[in-house]
């Protein structure tokens, strides 16, 4: 029963029918309250539908019981949901001494860097974010970082970086999204004379 659950839930959720795996996870959870894929799942599906509270919790038990960092980024962007800076800083901590995949790195320093931007703190922001190198076959996690770095850059006037940055992101992804958000975003800076 709790496999034939998870299975469909799981299914759902790869359609995007969140409200629908929510429901059947709920169900496989009173069966299986431990089981680590139960909770993974149901606290991504959670985040999925706004559910900041309940995705903190599940993901935060997922990771005890697997011992896992991979979803440390949502913990951190569900609890700037929340308006709980203070614990996103130390969640950013305890990620910091864990470690986690470079896909998961990446995005705890997406979501850091754009945590830090938000409280106004550009700067701080780029040194969490800011690109080691810039490849036309960086990865998708690689590009994102970039994004977030290109922002950092511009809002502490380092135009050129900025747009050095932006250039590498269309050579890589032309069609990324938000993309044009970021130029014009540099062009407002620019225009409001913040160029070194």
């Amino acid at each position: 029963m709790t496999l034939t659950l998870l299975s469909e839930a799981a299914a759902e959720f790869a359609e995007g029918h969140f409200g629908p795996a929510h429901s059947k996870l709920l169900k496989a959870k009173q069966l299986s309250s431990r089981a680590t894929a139960i909770r993974e799942l149901l606290g991504l599906t959670a985040y999925r539908l706004d559910k900041w509270d309940e995705a903190l919790r599940e993901l935060r038990a997922f990771r005890r019981l697997a011992g896992d960092t991979s979803h440390m980024p949502i913990e951190m962007d569900a609890l700037r949901a929340l308006r709980r800076p203070d614990d996103v800083h130390k969640t950013w901590e305890l990620y910091s001494e864990l470690g986690g995949s470079p896909a998961t790195d990446a995005e705890a320093r997406v979501v850091y860097g754009s945590f830090l931007i938000d409280e106004g703190q550009p700067r701080s922001a780029w040194n969490i974010v800011k690109p080691k190198r810039l490849t036309k076959d960086a990865d998708e996690f690689e590009r994102r970082r970039w994004y977030v770095a290109a922002r950092a850059a511009a809002l502490v006037g380092d135009l050129e970086t900025a747009r050095k940055i932006a250039t590498a992101l269309d050579e890589a992804d032309a069609k990324m999204v938000g993309l044009q958000e970021l130029r014009d975003e540099i062009a407002e800076v620019a225009a409001r004379g913040l160029d070194e």
